[in-house]
């Protein structure tokens, strides 16, 4: 059975830039053979619940100010629009065509560089309630035994507008959130983490709530969970990876 994983997606950059999270990702990638992708990701969001049903969704370059070769990045990898529409019954889920945004397409293309594996999106439906997007998590997590990895793609922190040079280290205000984070989902406090917002240095952290939200679907979708991965980019981007296995 295949766990969840809530990955950081950080900057866009991660795509190219050789650093320890960009290198984790490479070897999560090799360590797992899903027959398909559910992804929720940040940058999907949406009023009510949508699925993907495209057959060869796009690239999208949802972003600007970088280099010229991130937007010639491509990510081929297929939909799966069988897998989609068992989604949309499942989830009572609006069915639409989209492609893969960079919350998506970025850790993909960096686990599963051939993009053989399908890839359905799931958007993320910013009005749900903390405990809507646990149940959303819950009610994916069967698929789990049948060989689908569920990911929620975010960022453990992300405050845009402390961005520091990509070599800084985490200031206290940002550690001390993210080990806040860390210390109750290894003690599966799901109650304090219903309740997000309340800890140090959220509102910080998170000056609107769409990064963090995807660790909750995640987390509904699987069980215990483990750190896979910390490291720090930029100062305040948190690039943790945790498992629900």
């Amino acid at each position: 059975m295949l766990p969840s994983l809530f990955i950081s997606h950080g900057s866009p950059m991660l795509a190219l830039n050789k650093t320890p999270a960009h290198a984790f990702l490479r070897e999560l990638g090799k360590r797992l053979s899903p027959k398909a992708v559910i992804v929720v990701s940040a940058h999907w969001e949406s009023l009510s619940l949508k699925v993907s049903t495209s057959a060869k969704p796009e690239t999208i370059h949802d972003f600007g100010g970088f280099p010229q070769a991130l937007f010639e990045c491509q990510y081929p990898a297929p939909g799966e629009p069988e897998l989609a529409e068992r989604l949309a019954e499942l989830l009572d889920a609006e069915r639409v065509e989209r492609g893969f945004d960079h919350g998506a397409w970025v850790p993909l293309s960096l686990m599963f560089p051939d993009a053989k594996v399908p890839v359905v999106s799931l958007s993320l439906p910013v009005r749900w309630s903390n405990q809507e997007l646990v149940a959303l998590g819950e009610r994916l997590s069967a698929l789990r035994g049948e060989g689908m990895l569920i990911i929620g793609s975010g960022s453990l922190t992300h405050n845009l507008h402390e961005l520091m040079p990509q070599d800084s280290p985490m200031p206290a205000w940002v550690d001390t959130f993210a080990n806040w984070v860390s210390e109750r989902l290894i003690a599966n406090e799901r109650e304090a983490l219903l309740n997000w917002e309340h800890a140090p240095n959220a509102r910080e952290n998170h000056p609107t709530p769409e990064h963090f939200l995807p660790l909750l679907v995640a987390m509904g979708a699987g069980g215990e969970a483990s750190q896979l991965h910390h490291s720090v980019e930029h100062g305040v981007l948190a690039m943790d990876v945790y498992q629900f296995a």
